[in-house]
């Protein structure tokens, strides 16, 4: 047994101490990676918007990018499905397993990838047309599209990648290679889009260029590491390559319900956009303000969330899911103790927030009071995350599925019946959230609780 092996020998600290430190250390880099890639949108958006065509290229831009991002919900499904069996099969020590399901999560990735390339370059025109955009605009968008869609290899492999170490309690190495990969895009979007450092001038394309190059580099820092190998985990080595239909059955078991899940929440939250053009022009650019500073405050909960599937899914592979109880409250108090103070912070500072983005006082003024309601569902939001993502780890995901695909729609159903019939602007959209938000919450602990229940009583 290698030295790594012998660390996870016992998957999770049984001390609180250590469990502590474990969640913390597995939730930071996750938060900080997500964050990164938080930032490095923002930057890409600002140096597009320098072209002289900057109208046009935002909007092209932005176009393909609202796509990509409803396609990355289906691509979620190998990378999650991939990270919560490796954590099982780690948990249960079994190495060899967790390195046959790293192996095949990546050659079906490629395998899904080809035809999807196929598709987006031929799909490009026709789906971006969809969104009725002046020509000059669409043929940004479509050429957007097609670089992106084209190269979709690379950001599967990274997906799966990254899951993958996490799962096996590695998520110090996806924010070291993320980290990298925005140092490299940051100057040669720069270069690529203006034409600088004797690279050809491409215009707003060179952005998703630049995105493909930094991240084909950090896919091979990736596939390095799992080649030579990490926390028990080698692709390298004798092992089967050849496609498994099997495991691609158990990954996607447990992937597809975790990216229906996601593909229902930006569904909702794409009419909830419908929802709130109906109030005006000022409303809509204060709610996206407002869902800029809610991406901020998630940050916290989505990391804690996947350390608890991670330790989650080792505990159940360890047969010992008491463990992962334990790790889960830990993931949920730092959740909440950090989203809360999100929470606070949007609620004492909502002026100065919205002023950041914008020096229109009507936007600001139609957006203060809505971004202090929304302060109020930080709390429940930050105990929904974990609770879910623990479920993951036991790899129930159709609970989740169910719970924030079915809480969402119901929340957005709400939102429209009351604008349309109380009024009351964005304050009433986002005063569905802080009512249902914690019903969901409360499905979805006690959901967790009866899944260990019963693990309990069947081992």
């Amino acid at each position: 047994m290698s030295i790594a092996e012998e660390k996870l020998a016992a998957p999770v600290e049984r001390s609180a101490p250590g469990l502590r430190r474990r969640v913390f250390a597995l939730a930071w880099p996750v938060i900080a990676e997500n964050f990164l890639e938080t930032l490095l949108g923002i930057v890409d958006t600002w140096l597009v918007a320098q072209l002289a065509i900057s109208a046009l290229a935002l909007a092209g831009v932005g176009a393909a990018v609202q796509v990509m991002q409803f396609l990355l919900s289906a691509l979620s499904a190998l990378s999650v499905g991939a990270s919560v069996l490796v954590a099982q099969a780690v948990g249960a020590q079994n190495f060899s397993r967790a390195g046959d399901l790293a192996r095949q999560a990546l050659v079906w990735g490629v395998i899904i990838s080809i035809p999807l390339a196929l598709l987006g370059l031929w799909a490009a025109e026709p789906v971006i047309g969809l969104f009725g955009m002046q020509p000059a605009a669409a043929e940004i968008g479509v050429r957007y599209m097609q670089v992106t869609m084209g190269t979709v290899i690379v950001l599967i492999g990274l997906f799966i990648g990254g899951g993958v170490l996490r799962g096996a309690g590695d998520s110090r190495t996806p924010l070291i290679v993320t980290t990298i990969a925005n140092l490299i895009n940051v100057p040669l979007t720069w270069a690529l889009i203006f034409g600088r450092l004797g690279l050809p001038e491409l215009g707003a394309v060179g952005s998703a260029w630049a995105s493909f190059i930094a991240r084909a580099v950090a896919l091979a820092m990736l596939l390095i590491v799992l080649w030579r190998g990490r926390n028990g985990i080698r692709i390298g080595g004798a092992g089967a390559w050849r496609p498994n239909r099997a495991a691609a059955r158990d990954v996607l078991s447990i992937g597809v319900p975790a990216a229906l899940e996601q593909i229902l929440a930006s569904g909702a939250f794409f009419v909830l956009t419908v929802v709130v053009g109906q109030l005006g022009t000022a409303a809509l650019a204060a709610n996206r303000i407002a869902v800029n500073a809610l991406a901020l405050a998630f940050l916290p909960g989505f990391g804690f969330a996947i350390a608890a599937t991670a330790l989650v899914g080792q505990s159940v592979g360890a047969r010992n899911i008491r463990v992962g109880e334990a790790a889960t409250r830990i993931a949920a108090e730092w959740a909440l103790i950090w989203m809360s103070g999100f929470g606070l912070i949007l609620f004492i500072f909502a002026p100065q927030v919205l002023r950041t983005f914008t020096a229109d006082p009507a936007v600001v003024e139609a957006g203060i009071d809505a971004l202090r309601v929304m302060a109020f569902s930080m709390p429940p939001l930050a105990i929904l995350f974990v609770a879910a993502g623990g479920l993951r780890g036991m790899g129930n995901t159709r609970v989740p599925l169910i719970i924030f695909g079915g809480g969402l729609w119901t929340i957005t159903g709400l939102a429209a019946l009351a604008v349309n019939t109380i009024g009351g602007g964005l304050v009433t959209v986002w005063s569905a959230f802080v009512i249902g938000t914690p019903v969901m919450a409360w499905l979805m602990v006690r959901s967790f609780r009866s899944a260990a229940r019963e693990f309990r009583h069947a081992i």
